[in-house]
């Protein structure tokens, strides 16, 4: 009993830090999956800005 506990409390504590993470990276305005914008096909409905293709 005692033990699933302290092991939701680390799986909850984990999805924390995951979620905070995220949202500032939200707010520094860097992207969501790790990689940069230009050679992604979903650039316009991620940020609503408009890439140039070469």
């Amino acid at each position: 009993m005692v033990a699933t506990i302290i092991l939701a409390g680390i799986i909850f504590g984990f999805i924390a830090f995951v979620i905070g993470k995220q949202i500032k990276k939200a707010k520094n305005g860097e992207s969501g999956c790790g990689c940069g914008c230009s050679g992604c096909s979903s650039a316009n409905a991620c940020h609503g800005i408009k890439i140039k293709q070469k």
